[in-house]
């Protein structure tokens, strides 16, 4: 397929399947390569990439090929992206559909670093020849002209067919992607993308993918509408109570409640926020308190830090796991899953922290296990930032725990295999009679009646 560009140069689109379209485009490819002049060009985008990629110095018969990460980063940048929460859409949306028309799916982080494939299993076969697998590098820089590079660099959804490559090895190949960005601030999470041999090209392809990565971010508003809303309900309470200037935010500083003041879209936060007095350059000195999924912003506080705060690891029913928390602002609860208990209870034994590693042989009795520590402290920490300090994993300075055990010790955590846990039912097996509860205040579990 070909249209009239500017003096007088037909622009080749390769998205005609045709030889004579295939032919046009390599002509036009050599050219620019040897820099001699040409009557044909490819369309604006990719005929702007291919100049990127000459300045980056690309060899275009190189192969593809890229130095992989290490699994352990892979799985950290997994857990890092919102694109994680999204994988099951994405999967309903597009793998499915991939894996009939012969295709695979690729999502991709901001890097262009592949992070999940999924698809057609004799394509997914294929893509390892051109290195389209997990921790591979797929930026402009590194391959050339590409959907998932080129929509990286460009920021748009695009399509990329066969002779449209700028590397020769991916002249066999077809590919469309499209960007996912936050639709909070409109950052960019990272590139969804279909690819497959040239031959299963089809023109609704592009328009497929961008659709999914439209209902994507429609999915990241719909949850993050949710999550102020709970917050909100939290907040509009306390804030009755407290009176003054005072805001809630979520933990990206967007607006939940306000009172005494005017409403602000988003609160810029420090990367490193902590409860306590703060200066905040917008609002000056402040009193920050956690609350769930966001924080209390009382402005102009000048009252002291207050009672210090009080944890209570609630282990005396199995299937009622929580910890509770008191503190200034009033109590609250928040329910355990069994893996975070068994974490906080490693924490509670060793209140001058532990770090991944040493939280790895707790849980897992395996040192190397730190990316699964890290995601699941992450995890936690959206709920109870207050309370949990890092380098290394601590309950924060000030805070007073105490763990309720269960009237019989082979009745704590009774399914866990933690390394940590197992060694405390045997304590408890040895001395049964001083088990009942445990307050830990200063240093490590110190049994009471």
């Amino acid at each position: 397929m070909t249209g009239t560009g500017s003096a007088g140069v037909a622009r080749v689109t390769g998205q005609g399947a045709g030889r004579q379209t295939v032919r046009l485009l390599h002509r036009a490819r050599e050219a620019r390569l040897t820099g001699d002049q040409v009557s044909v060009a490819p369309r604006a985008e990719i005929d702007a990439s291919w100049d990127r990629a000459v300045r980056c110095g690309l060899d275009p018969d190189q192969s593809p090929d890229s130095e992989l990460l290490e699994a352990d980063e892979i799985e950290h940048r997994r857990h890092s992206t919102a694109l994680g929460e999204l994988m099951p859409l994405l999967r309903a949306g597009l793998a499915s559909i991939a894996d009939a028309a012969q295709q695979i799916m690729v999502v991709t982080d901001t890097e262009g670093r592949v992070l999940w494939r999924q698809g057609n299993t004799g394509v997914l076969r294929r893509a390892h020849g051109i290195c389209l697998e997990e921790g591979a590098a797929w930026t402009e820089a590194a391959t050339g002209t590409n959907a998932i590079g080129t929509a990286l660099a460009a920021r748009v959804p695009i399509q990329v067919h066969s002779a449209e490559h700028f590397i020769r090895a991916l002249h066999d190949w077809t590919c469309a992607a499209a960007p996912v960005r936050d639709p909070r601030d409109g950052r960019l999470l990272g590139i969804v993308d279909i690819s497959g041999p040239a031959s299963t090209f089809h023109p609704a392809t592009l328009a497929l993918v961008d659709s999914v990565a439209r209902l994507a971010e429609a999915e990241l508003r719909t949850r993050h509408l949710a999550e102020i809303e709970r917050l909100r309900a939290v907040a509009a309470p306390i804030l009755c109570r407290i009176g003054g200037r005072a805001l809630a935010v979520d933990v990206h500083g967007r607006l939940a409640a306000v009172t005494g003041m005017a409403p602000v879209d988003r609160l810029p936060l420090p990367k490193s926020l902590r409860p306590g007095r703060v200066w905040l350059p917008s609002l000056g000195m402040c009193r920050v308190e956690p609350l769930p999924g966001g924080w209390l912003v009382q402005v102009g506080d000048g009252t002291a830090e207050g009672t210090p705060r009080r944890v209570v690891l609630d282990l005396s029913r199995p299937r009622a796991l929580a910890v509770h928390l008191a503190g200034p602002l009033g109590n609250r609860t928040q329910r355990l899953s069994p893996r975070h208990a068994e974490l906080l209870f490693a924490l509670a034994a060793h209140r001058e922290g532990r770090t991944a590693s040493e939280l790895a042989r707790d849980l897992f009795g395996d040192a190397t296990r730190t990316v699964t520590v890290r995601a699941e402290v992450s995890r936690l920490r959206r709920h109870l930032a207050e309370i949990l300090a890092h380098r290394p994993y601590r309950f924060a300075d000030g805070v007073e725990v105490e763990v309720v055990h269960p009237e019989h010790g082979a009745d704590l955590l009774p399914h866990s295999m933690a390394p940590v846990v197992a060694e405390a039912r045997r304590a408890a097996g040895v001395d049964r009679g001083n088990f009942g509860r445990a307050g830990t205040g200063g240093g490590g579990l110190s049994e009471g009646a």
